[in-house]
């Protein structure tokens, strides 16, 4: 009889013998060494950039401006009383937009046509209309109705129901208000139908369902382009100037005519208003990432950290592929 022939290889270890280390790792790969890409296009137009403003500064520091005049008068009290009148406008005038806003959008939204064809006329005038003939309108109401007269509940005289204050606020709020309505109606139409649906089989009214179940999923598609457009209200407040309500642009220019340094004292407006819509920016995108909770995975970065991921980003980061 002849002897059966192991046929496995010699480097195989018996069954239930020791692996070698050499087989178990089996042959090692070659490292691999990344080469990071250079962008140097990036680094020509920053070059480029960078060119343009110091130009743009040594430009503005060679004309005839007194910069000691801007630095004296950015913080005189007129100033900032006039900044605060801006703010306080800016304010109330949102509020008011917001509020006329979500019951306009609800009205445009219903099923009765009295009134949404009104919410729709509404919508349709004011966003037709510039704001400064608004203010216009409503500053110059006393010429068409001398006496406001509401019969036994309030009676006065025009010029004194509709002040510069009042005319500004009216201006802008009602203004604002028709955005709003839009702003807010593509909010509701963007929570689904179903969720109407099934709060009515629970039982819930429809003024209930909007309160609890819409207008708090629709919060997300609305406080982003809320947050600008109370950013470009700060900047429309500018034009109640025209009605004579003595804000941040009226104050500085009463002080630009008489010491004659016009564009000195434009200079300082234009601080105070960077200064605020810089300060609500801020607001406006922590805002914006609270209501991303429940939409995104990860949550956008903050400011400090886009801040510290862009600073560096000319070229590709070391060792990757």
């Amino acid at each position: 009889m002849t002897d059966n022939l192991d046929k496995s290889p010699a480097d195989t270890p018996p069954p239930g013998g020791p692996v070698s280390k050499t087989a178990a790792s089996g042959p090692n790969p070659e490292a691999l060494k990344a080469i990071p890409v250079r962008h140097y296009g990036r680094w020509a137009s920053g070059i480029i950039v960078i060119a343009l403003l110091v130009a743009l500064i040594f430009a503005f520091s060679q004309g005839d401006i007194q910069w000691h005049t801007v630095s004296d008068q950015l913080f005189e009290p007129s100033v900032i009383k006039g900044a605060g009148r801006t703010l306080l406008i800016s304010v109330l005038a949102m509020i008011m937009g917001v509020v006329l806003g979500i019951i306009l959008a609800v009205m445009r939204l219903s099923k009765n046509p009295v009134t949404s064809t009104v919410a729709w006329l509404y919508i349709w005038f004011f966003r037709g209309t510039p704001v400064y003939v608004q203010l216009l309108l409503w500053f110059n109401l006393a010429l068409i109705f001398p006496v406001l007269n509401l019969g036994p509940i309030y009676k006065n005289e025009m010029t004194d129901v509709i002040t510069p204050f009042m005319a500004a606020l009216l201006g802008l709020g009602l203004n604002e208000a028709a955005y709003m309505a839009e702003i807010c109606r593509a909010g509701l139409l963007a929570v689904d139908e179903g969720q109407t649906e099934a709060s009515h089989a629970l039982g819930m009214t429809h003024a209930k369902t909007l309160r609890r179940i819409v207008i708090p999923q629709a919060m997300r598609v609305i406080v982003p382009p809320t947050g600008n457009e109370f950013i470009n209200m700060l900047k429309t407040s500018s034009l109640v100037y025209v009605v004579t309500y003595n804000e941040l642009l009226r104050s500085t220019s009463a002080i630009g005519s008489t010491s004659y340094a016009v564009m000195e004292l434009l200079f300082v407006a234009s601080i105070w208003y960077l200064a605020m819509t810089s300060v609500f920016s801020v607001f406006q995108y922590y805002l914006e990432r609270y209501y991303a909770k429940g939409s995104s995975r990860s949550l956008p970065p903050t400011v400090f950290q886009k801040i510290r991921a862009n600073l560096f980003s000319t070229g590709r980061p070391k060792g990757a592929i």
